[in-house]
């Protein structure tokens, strides 16, 4: 329990300045300008795309604050030996897990920052260093944090009957015997069902759903550039492509692939298993569950592009000089990315092996 407990308050502690004090410093022909880590939500907001802000504004400072706040009190409850029953409030660590972005954000403000750095002069201010090290504290905890270690210090109600139907929890992993679907689980009091309700007609619709919405989001420009009266738009390929003219190919690459190829092999993954189960096909069902499981995690990576427009957006505001606006294709991509992560939840990976 010390290292994590130890590294996840240090990451609380560091996303605090992080907040406070400005990010990076921009200049562009005399011009200075300070950007936040919540300028990148409000300028958001003041062009008109509410749902980008509050997304944006949730995946970067509500959800990292709120994680990393009950991670804490979960490893010092147990540490400290109290008794407080955290079973459900580690359920809750694990579910927002996937929402918690703060070093996709760190990403996005890499590629951000090489874009700006070909127009402008910027300098990494004290809350841009304190918000890369609460991340890299944050990735070193989820390393040292064993799951398993925790749940079994979390006390359990009932005893097990030899001979009862079982439910195997998916959340802390505990078999339950005596339970009927819907009935709470006595560790972490997660739902309990043998299998998740209408998972193949959710993940179909929502699957349909990010298909439709994947076309516009690679159509429709993500952002203009407005430079001296002149205006450039761009897709998310066009992006792709000026970080290859800028000899910023490695950048390139994680853009490409967590924008462009990401979402679609989780949509094209999604498809394969819900026709597998369709057609009862007992092929490749170990690989195929991998394949869920791999999807299920890298995910939420594809907000690369959303957070580094929020940067730009955020830091390149100069009026007549240069300003960046966003563009609806953003909303359509982070439609996209919502829909596949949420489809990948719904989905559950033993309706296959039912069906084979």
């Amino acid at each position: 329990m010390d290292a994590p407990l130890a590294l996840a308050t240090g990451a609380l502690v560091l996303l605090v300045p992080a907040l406070i004090w400005p990010l990076m410093t921009v200049s562009s022909l005399g011009a200075q300008r300070e950007s936040w880590l919540h300028t990148c939500v409000s300028a958001l907001w003041a062009q008109g795309f509410a749902s980008l802000a509050a997304l944006v504004a949730a995946f970067s400072i509500v959800l990292p604050i709120a994680y990393l706040t009950a991670l804490v009190v979960v490893l010092s409850v147990l540490r400290l030996e109290l008794p407080i029953r955290i079973g459900g409030l580690f359920r809750w660590v694990q579910r927002l897990r996937p929402w918690m972005m703060i070093e996709v954000y760190l990403v996005g403000g890499f590629v951000a920052y090489s874009r700006i750095k070909v127009v402008s002069t910027i300098q990494i201010e004290i809350g841009g260093w304190c918000l890369l090290a609460a991340s890299l504290l944050f990735l070193l905890a989820l390393t040292q944090l064993d799951e398993r270690t925790v749940w079994e210090g979390v006390p359990v109600n009932g005893t097990a009957h030899a001979g009862e139907d079982t439910i195997a929890c998916t959340v802390c992993d505990l078999i339950v015997t005596g339970t009927v679907d819907g009935k709470r689980c006595p560790r972490c009091s997660a739902r309990l069902y043998a299998r998740k309700p209408d998972a193949i007609r959710r993940t179909t619709a929502l699957v349909i759903t990010g298909f439709l919405l994947y076309v516009p989001a690679n159509v429709i420009p993500v952002l203009t550039t407005v430079r001296l009266g002149r205006a450039d738009e761009n897709t998310i390929l066009s992006g792709v492509l000026e970080l290859v003219q800028n000899d910023l190919w490695p950048l390139a690459i994680i853009v490409f692939s967590a924008s462009i190829i990401l979402p679609l092999l989780k949509l094209f993954g999604l498809t394969w298993m819900l026709l597998a189960i369709r057609l009862r096909s007992r092929r490749l069902l170990v690989l195929r569950t991998r394949f869920y499981r791999m999807i299920d995690l890298v995910g939420r990576w594809s907000n690369i592009d959303v957070f580094a427009v929020s940067v730009l957006i955020a830091a390149l505001r100069f009026g007549a000089l240069t300003e960046v606006h966003a563009g609806n294709g953003l909303v359509a991509f982070a439609a996209v990315v919502i829909i596949t992560m949420v489809a990948t939840a719904t989905f559950d990976t033993r309706l296959m092996w039912d069906a084979a």
